[in-house]
């Protein structure tokens, strides 16, 4: 079972997925982003995104191979909004991988908490922009979308529950 967690930046999205595999005894896959920006001696471009992408569900790929519940910090929703507001296009295999990954729920984190300045950080003046994209482009790609919202352990709370129930309501032993 995969539960993505998603949503514009600067949005908790690493620490809900983190605290949530933390509560479910399971595993999160982090953003690869974060790691491929950070290890570039130089500015990245348009062609490390699909790079990015493509390390992205491999990532998530091989940790589902073990796990019956993964959180994915991020997913393609993610790269695709990036790359199209930074260079006003997106690479076609980004566009027809998105509509071909499914997650069992995704987790749309609102752009209620407070934005943190960090160096990979682009848009502290597009967050309600970008948040109305995730809203619409989200029910586009995925069946199950919950919004989370709320302040700190109270964001991490909210999410839980939300897990929970879902997981009750597929009848799962987690």
């Amino acid at each position: 079972m995969r539960i993505a967690v998603t949503g514009p930046e600067s949005t908790g999205k690493s620490t809900l997925a983190a605290a949530l595999a933390k509560q479910f005894d399971t595993v999160w896959v982090p953003e690869f982003a974060r790691t491929y920006i950070e290890t570039l001696n130089r500015d990245y471009n348009y062609n490390d995104i699909l790079q990015i992408a493509k390390g992205q569900l491999l990532a998530e790929d091989t940790v589902s191979q073990s796990q019956k519940l993964v959180f994915a910090d991020t997913e393609l929703l993610v790269t695709k909004i990036w790359c199209e507001v930074k260079y006003n296009r997106c690479h076609s295999w980004i566009l027809d991988e998105i509509g071909k990954r499914k997650y069992d729920l995704v987790l749309l984190c609102n752009i209620d908490l407070p934005w943190q300045s960090d160096p990979q950080r682009e848009h502290p003046d597009k967050r309600e922009m970008l948040m109305d994209l995730y809203r619409c482009q989200s029910l586009l790609y995925y069946s199950n979308v919950i919004e989370v919202s709320g302040m700190g352990e109270n964001r991490i709370e909210n999410a839980i529950e939300i897990v929970k129930q879902f997981l009750k309501e597929c009848g799962s032993d987690y």
